[in-house]
């Protein structure tokens, strides 16, 4: 590459976004083949929503700056690291929205057993709530299930992560061109 060429954020993002997205697709398919409950099994949900929301948007984030920072000559901008770790998870969260609507599509019982699951660790852990609160909060579960809900609800929920962790790691990994005068 030239001196004069600027290289593409999306060029370090979208392969690492891409990744994101089918890691946690495996993921879940993992989950539900081996029927491991992340809402009745505590264990689960905290590691796969620590991998989800922490570790890999992280990480990748950290890698695709990385990437994108090699390429041009050992700079990053702070506003290319927002651009590039906000266009990771924004990829990995829709592949991720896509694949949770099929699924549900493909499997409609899902969404129904989610549902009971939901209702029975309601009950469990606030066995004072009341028949209507317990409608309501269910109410509130299946709605953002519907896929005009859950598509960019997702995507919103990642880009956000993407936003606040790419401000965190943009400020340590900047490092700005020197101005020619």
């Amino acid at each position: 590459m030239d001196a004069n060429t600027t290289p593409s954020t999306s060029k370090s993002a979208l392969p690492l976004g891409i990744f994101f997205g089918i890691i946690m697709i495996l993921e879940f398919m993992v989950a539900y083949v081996m029927n491991v409950d992340p809402i009745s099994n505590p264990t689960a949900g905290l590691i796969m929503n620590a991998s989800n929301y922490l570790l890999l948007p992280v990480v990748l984030i950290i890698v695709a700056c990385h990437n994108f920072k090699k390429s041009n000559f050992g700079y990053i901008s702070f506003g290319e690291s927002l651009k590039t770790g906000v266009t990771v998870c924004l990829i990995a969260g829709l592949l991720y929205a896509l694949f949770s609507v099929v699924f549900n599509f493909i499997f409609p019982e899902f969404v129904e057993e989610i549902l009971r699951k939901t209702k029975a660790v309601m009950i469990e852990k606030s066995p004072d709530m009341t028949g209507e609160q317990l409608e309501m909060a269910l109410s509130w579960t299946k709605k953002f299930m519907n896929p005009v809900i859950a598509i960019p609800a997702t995507i919103v929920m990642f880009c956000f992560l993407g936003l606040i962790y790419s401000l965190i790691i943009g400020a340590i990994v900047k490092k700005d061109k020197p101005q020619s005068f």
